[in-house]
């Protein structure tokens, strides 16, 4: 049996305990309708939550947990697929849905705040009530049941058993990638006499095409380390770190004094690609397949996306906030999460830190209200029941191909519609007739968002109205965004010192109101 001596990855901190939070958020999707969940034992799908803590003033050990939004979902819409009209869901990946769930939370939150009710969230930051900040106590937390696609997903393989297929002992060829980004690896039989059951190649395609929208897609075999290219003599290649991954130790021969060797075959792939303009995957062999540390942009079926990774969107919310642009314009200071916690499935904590906390650190000169916040990086040692590999377990014959679920679910804590459930980026189940009108539409979706965000600057007495918001020429959702002064200077810094290559927002999207 193999030994391993794995990194040190917290579970606890500060209060906050990985497989708590873990296990509410399962719970809390445990009891939404059976509408848009996956079909259990053929379909797989990811889960993200955002979790309110509120801890007691006068008891510091009590400490309150609730789920206020909650998202599931792996797809994402291609560039021409998108909207003028702010009607379509770009990005359907969990994390981004649990967020913009949030975002609907938060506005019923300020409109309570600002309509003179009680709000749990937020309390005045001054006295003639234009700016909000959080209530003594209050924090979020991020949770997602899988590492986070891009970046933070490029960690280190160490056995079979988290793969998505059996290991394949050699391959035909060469690797590369058709049109829509799938890649295509073929088996043929080992040299080695081994009696190991191969998987069919079509089988195998669609195990890699699954995780193809999510972004995500492993390495189903172990690379050999006679063939292998040395990622060392490709300079401009950052490669995962030997040392940084877990050591899988095996017992030698005698004549081996120290009776261990330490290997690591391979790293897990994410489906994700190079932003355009920067470094490039090596695709080398191994560990030097990718480059590690660049943006990346979400892949689609059938055409490149505009969204780029859960791993890069996290990293930004580190240092803009997760409030969006919209919404500081009412906030003194912009909301971070201050802890992210990851369910069980392949992960590395140098490749987090990585992806979400060093790319940023350096970035300085921020304008007041925003600041450099790194979460806390934990993992969880339970696995969300609809997770690939658990999918693969329950599956029974007859049932068809594993495939991720085409639906996107999102519950947020708000008192009207609190469900919203969407596929390819509109509402769930519509007809063809209703295209072109409000029932097609996603309650995340840009356009309704900004109309949430107009009723709260509706509901909003003149006199308390944030000065960047009384402006009469504002009309457009791009208006409204670039209007807030503030967010739009921390982004450019942010922009300029860390996301040079950041694809910067299509205009003419956004001129919508």
């Amino acid at each position: 049996m193999p030994v391993y001596l794995p990194l040190h990855v917290p579970v606890r901190f500060n209060m906050v305990n990985a497989d708590e939070i873990a296990k509410l958020c399962y719970e809390r999707f445990k009891q939404l309708p059976r509408r848009g969940k996956p079909e259990p034992g053929r379909e797989w799908t990811l889960l993200a939550a955002v979790v309110k803590i509120s801890r007691s003033a006068a008891d510091s050990d009590t400490v309150e947990k609730e789920v206020v939004s909650l998202g599931t979902g792996t797809k994402c819409i291609g560039r021409t697929a998108m909207s003028p009209n702010g009607e379509v869901l770009n990005d359907s990946h969990a994390e981004v849905i649990a967020r913009r769930g949030c975002i609907r939370y938060l506005i019923q939150e300020l409109h309570r705040a600002v309509s003179g009710g009680d709000s749990s969230v937020f309390r005045q930051a001054d006295e003639r009530g234009g700016k909000w900040r959080l209530q003594p106590g209050v924090s979020f937390l991020f949770f997602t049941s899988h590492t986070p696609c891009g970046d933070a997903a490029i960690v280190p393989m160490i056995d079979s058993q988290s793969q998505p297929c059996p290991p394949v002992t050699s391959v035909k060829g060469h690797e590369g990638t058709d049109a829509r980004g799938d890649l295509k690896r073929e088996a043929e039989e080992s040299s080695e006499g081994k009696n190991m059951k191969l998987p069919r190649l079509e089988e195998e395609e669609t195990a890699e095409k699954n995780l193809e929208d999510r972004g995500d897609t492993k390495q189903p075999f172990l690379s050999n380390s006679s063939t292998s290219e040395d990622p060392s003599q490709s300079p401009s290649v950052e490669t995962v770190s030997q040392d940084s991954a877990q050591l899988e130790m095996k017992t030698r021969g005698p004549s081996d004094s120290a009776g261990l060797h330490y290997q690591v075959p391979d790293i897990h792939r994410t489906g994700a690609k190079c932003v355009s303009g920067g470094p490039a995957d090596p695709l080398h062999p191994g560990m030097g397949y990718h480059s590690t540390g660049v943006l990346r942009v979400k892949p689609g079926r059938g055409e490149p996306t505009l969204s780029l990774s859960c791993s890069d969107k996290l990293a930004r919310w580190g240092v803009l906030g997760f409030q969006g642009a919209l919404l500081s314009h009412y906030l003194e200071e912009a909301l971070y999460f201050s802890t992210v916690v990851v369910g069980k499935c392949p992960y590395s904590q140098e490749a987090m830190q990585r992806a979400l906390v060093t790319r940023c650190s350096h970035v300085s000169d921020l304008p007041a209200g925003f600041s450099v916040c790194p979460p806390v990086l934990l993992q969880s040692s339970l696995e969300f029941p609809f997770s690939q590999a658990q999918t693969q377990l329950q599956h029974k014959a007859g049932q068809g191909r594993i495939s991720p679920c085409g639906a996107a679910i999102s519950w947020c804590n708000v008192t009207e519609q609190p469900l919203d459930v969407t596929a390819n980026g509109y509402k769930h189940g519509v007809t063809k007739k209703a295209f072109g009108t409000a029932k097609v539409r996603s309650l995340l979706c840009k356009l309704e968002l900004f109309h949430s965000f107009l009723s709260l600057v509706a509901a909003t007495e003149p006199s308390a109205l944030p000065d960047s918001l009384r402006r009469a020429e504002l009309q457009t959702y791009w208006d409204y965004k670039q209007a807030s002064q503030l967010f739009q200077q921390a982004w450019q810094q942010l922009h300029s010192q860390a996301f040079p290559l950041w694809p910067r927002s299509d205009r003419d999207l956004l001129l919508f109101h």
